[in-house]
């Protein structure tokens, strides 16, 4: 499998955010997406997850246009936007249930990716009495419900403490072995380590860059 994003624009008003955004990625690879505040990066994930819709450009999978197939998109894409899609009131069990049958939560909570993601420890809590971490697991364990070969990613590790980081790492670490493709927004090393390849979005364009480990002078770049 292999993905393509091909100029997207987004203009708000007169305010061009942004202007020819495109890179590849095929199975096993994660790309990760830097910039800094403004520079349009959950805007851009937002856009391929169809959540808005962009001016032009094209997001293909297999030479199908996901943008304009949001059936096919649903069975492809998963998607953990940076705030939480959780319905407050309702327990772990009770949001996940919108997303799985009850066979398959049961056998995801015993031996499947909600076990490893650790949600089985929080299923009667409340989403509003969760903390950061258990909020965010419960994002992914919805999102990949259809087990979807491509994840998008809005700072999946922001605010979290390191068990929590090393929960969701390993899972993350698990799809790109199984041949899934990951994108992230991210300034997070945890998230920067997975990365197969960098871009850094400035004035509305999509630079490679080349990360060694150095924050200043990804930084510097931003």
């Amino acid at each position: 499998m292999r993905i393509e994003v091909k100029g997207i624009a987004k203009n708000y008003g007169k305010k061009q955010v942004l202007k020819d955004v495109g890179f590849s990625a095929c199975e096993g690879q994660c790309i990760g997406i830097l910039g800094g505040n403004g520079s349009g990066k959950s805007t851009l994930l937002s856009i391929l997850a169809g959540v808005q819709g962009c001016d032009k450009g094209e997001f293909l999978c297999e030479g199908i246009d996901l943008l304009r197939s949001p059936a096919r998109r649903a069975e492809l894409v998963g998607y953990v936007p940076q705030g939480t899609p959780l319905i407050e009131e309702l327990t772990a069990r009770d949001n996940l249930l919108l997303w799985y049958d009850r066979a398959a939560l049961k056998q995801e909570l015993d031996h499947g990716v909600l076990a490893m993601l650790g949600i089985g420890e929080f299923l009667k809590t409340p989403v509003h009495k969760m903390s950061g971490g258990m909020k965010k697991r419960l994002s992914i364990g919805c999102a990949v419900a259809k087990h979807p070969p491509v994840l998008l990613l809005d700072e999946p590790m922001a605010a979290l403490d390191l068990v929590c980081k090393q929960s969701i790492s390993a899972y993350l670490r698990r799809h790109k072995e199984a041949g899934g493709i990951l994108l992230f927004v991210t300034h997070d090393a945890y998230d920067l380590a997975l990365c197969d390849e960098w871009y850094i979005l400035k004035d509305g364009i999509a630079v490679p860059f080349v990360y060694d480990g150095n924050i200043e002078r990804l930084v510097r770049n931003l």
